[in-house]
């Protein structure tokens, strides 16, 4: 080969290594939106809707085909396998895909007294069951705990999730850990908790908006904020072990930028983190209507997906 051709065969090798580098890039932001159940809190719990018409909802009002449930709306239901066999066929008839299942009011995973971890890991199991019938491919869990030291908090967090991803694991669905108030909330303590099971079948749900780690009446959500973990700081340490991702929005300006979130920000970092997998849109304002919510949500996620 001649010179002339040999220059001519690295610029196009060259060539192809940038288009192929630029694929990749592409690749590495895409994720695709699903809508969590809890961005119409208020119609479920006044009995407007039912779980079993969650399907439906989702896509025909807002043409999203993949959804995350909230146990809190179907409670009784874990183990009514010809309940969540409607849900299934409803699932089936609108093309929508289950995502996952947020578990509440199980007990604590984090608890000192061993009995009650033991407890509480037990009581999740038939939530685990669900998700694996709904072919959801996580569950997500709280860590909330009832000790004064992040040390103790992380031990026992520790002990009791190892316990239910042995179950998880034997049922392939992940179970998942949200910062979701009180220590969870501190993304570099979540992060030392994965580091430490590193299991597959363990990761995290990180949500942009849960960072108050202590409230001044002590309680979970009622009470102002006093103590605040900075957001982005936390997503990004959660990100590694992302197998979703909640966006919680609140109110939006006259741009359609949530006002209180830098989504664009968030979707930076979960871009250079690799994340691919579902963005659970999460509405929980009070000042736009709960369609609204979901329907500005969207559509800010769908125009960063194409900016990013």
């Amino acid at each position: 080969m001649n010179r002339l051709n040999t220059n001519l065969f690295s610029i196009l090798t060259l060539g192809l290594l940038l288009c192929s580098c630029k694929t990749t890039n592409e690749k590495d932001i895409d994720y695709q939106i699903s809508l969590a159940q809890w961005s119409h809190h208020k119609a479920f719990f006044e009995g407007e809707y039912s779980t079993l018409d969650f399907p439906r909802i989702a896509s025909e009002n807002y043409n999203i085909k993949a959804i995350e449930y909230v146990n809190q709306f179907f409670k009784d239901k874990a183990r009514d396998f010809n309940y969540l066999q409607q849900l299934k066929d409803s699932c089936k008839k609108y093309d929508v895909t289950s995502v996952l299942i947020m578990v509440d009011g199980e007990g604590s995973l984090s608890s000192s007294n061993k009995e009650e971890r033991q407890k509480a890991v037990h009581n999740h199991h038939k939530w685990v069951d669900a998700a694996k019938f709904l072919d959801c491919h996580s569950i997500r869990i709280n860590l909330h705990g009832d000790v004064e030291t992040e040390e103790e908090w992380v031990k026992n967090s520790i002990a009791g999730l190892t316990e239910l991803v042995k179950y998880g694991e034997s049922k392939k669905i992940n179970i998942i850990v949200e910062n979701h108030g009180q220590w969870s909330s501190k993304g570099k303590l979540v992060k030392a908790i994965m580091d430490s099971i590193n299991n597959p079948y363990c990761g995290t749900l990180p949500d942009f908006g849960n960072f108050c780690v202590r409230r001044r009446d002590g309680d979970l959500w009622v009470s102002p904020c006093v103590e605040w973990y900075d957001r982005y700081a936390g997503v990004e340490e959660m990100l590694p072990y992302a197998k979703g991702i909640s966006a919680k929005s609140f109110d939006f300006d006259s741009l359609g930028n949530e006002t209180s979130t830098d989504f664009s920000k968030m979707l930076t970092l979960a871009k250079n983190a690799k994340y691919t997998g579902y963005i659970g849109i999460e509405y929980e304002g009070e000042k736009m209507s709960e369609k609204n919510g979901i329907i500005a949500t969207k559509a800010l996620l769908e125009k960063l997906k194409t900016e990013l």
